[in-house]
């Protein structure tokens, strides 16, 4: 794989990223220091993390994963020189105020402290690329469709938030900044005020992007393509629908390879969430026997989609095992012809009225 740059930073990374949010929970440290191992083995370059993971959402597990990454560096003398490391800062509570509280409003002064907690948990001196991992504003975002003006409550403005990066970026903390779950709004406007008052310019956007969700590309990829910021494409597998795994049993009956769970099967919170949806699955189902049809695994057609798309800088991929991250890997050599591309898009309109 060649690196691609990232936005207008000078960051070289792998088109597939390493996300880590499993560790921590349904992967223990041993474990993910063997997948770490794996990944730049096999020369993936590009890891992503969070201070809130690991997932689902825990008061006990908040900052395990940055932790667990921590040690890996610590025992690894050099490897972080090898590796560009990104990770979040979370924006409100959200029903988590483990991490700063249920009134956040993701001001300045909250930015610097997590991100000086983040810093200290990864045994680092520099994060690479840092991210807001949801707006401090109201939005429609994890699978929410209409904007409603009346949840709107106070929050830090974007201003405030960019000076609080600029500062970690003077201080030498940061390399680079970027967002996650945004609007083309909340585009236009960091970029705006970036180069209205000369602060740092996103670099990149990481948000949903997969068969069952092409939501991007509803305004996003222009105003990211025109704007000239990069898309880090997270479930890319949305959330195991599209591995075929649930296909029989829905998201109630384990199905793994290795005889464990999915966390659609494990977790009831993530059950009533966007991917537990029953439209979301007979989407998935029609994509999985599409596959199969054309030759290809459920995971192969996924990953290529994302993988060989233009909107795409990056695509973050989530695994439990070793295995499952040498057949996300693989799946880098797989092209999709423009019939199979056309068959896609008959299925995505199919469903075109789903919420995404």
């Amino acid at each position: 794989m060649n690196t691609v740059e990232l936005g207008a930073s000078s960051l070289q990374v792998t088109p597939i990223c390493l996300g880590t949010m499993t560790f921590g929970e349904q992967v223990n440290q041993p474990k993910a220091h063997a997948i770490l191992d794996r990944a730049l083995e096999r020369g993936v370059n590009f890891l992503d993390t969070a201070e809130m993971y690991a997932v689902p959402a825990k008061a006990e597990t908040c900052g395990a994963t940055e932790t667990i990454i921590g040690h890996w560096f610590a025992a690894n003398p050099g490897v972080r020189q090898k590796v560009v490391l990104a990770t979040k800062v979370a924006g409100p509570s959200r029903g988590m105020p483990w991490i700063r509280g249920e009134n956040s409003g993701l001001t300045k002064a909250e930015i610097l402290n997590a991100c000086d907690n983040s810093l200290s948990r990864l045994q680092t001196d520099v994060i690479d690329l840092y991210q807001i991992h949801w707006p401090a504003r109201n939005v429609p975002a994890f699978g929410a469709v209409y904007f409603d003006p009346k949840k709107d409550k106070p929050c830090a403005s974007i201003h405030e938030q960019l000076e609080a990066m600029a500062e970690l970026v003077k201080a030498g903390k940061v390399c680079a900044i970027g967002l996650s779950n945004e609007t083309p709004y909340g585009v236009h406007e960091f970029v705006r005020l970036a180069d209205q008052h000369g602060l740092p310019r996103v670099a990149t956007v990481q948000n949903p992007y997969c068969l069952i969700n092409r939501s991007w590309e509803n305004g996003l990829d222009e105003t990211c393509h025109r704007l000239g910021v990069g898309l880090l494409a997270y479930s890319p597998l949305g959330f195991g629908l599209l591995t075929g795994k649930y296909d029989d049993g829905g998201i109630h009956k384990p199905a793994s390879a290795e005889g464990q769970q999915g966390r659609m099967a494990l977790y009831d919170s993530m059950k009533a969430q966007r991917w537990g949806r029953p439209e979301a699955l007979a989407s998935a189902q029609q994509y999985n026997a599409l596959a199969r049809e054309h030759g290809l695994t459920p995971s192969q057609l996924a990953l290529a989609f994302c993988y060989r798309n233009w909107r795409v800088a990056s695509t973050i991929i989530g695994v439990t095992s070793v295995a499952q991250l040498d057949e996300c890997l693989d799946a880098w050599s797989v092209q999709l012809s423009p019939e199979l591309l056309k068959a896609i898009d008959a299925i995505r309109w199919e469903h075109r009225d789903l919420a995404q």
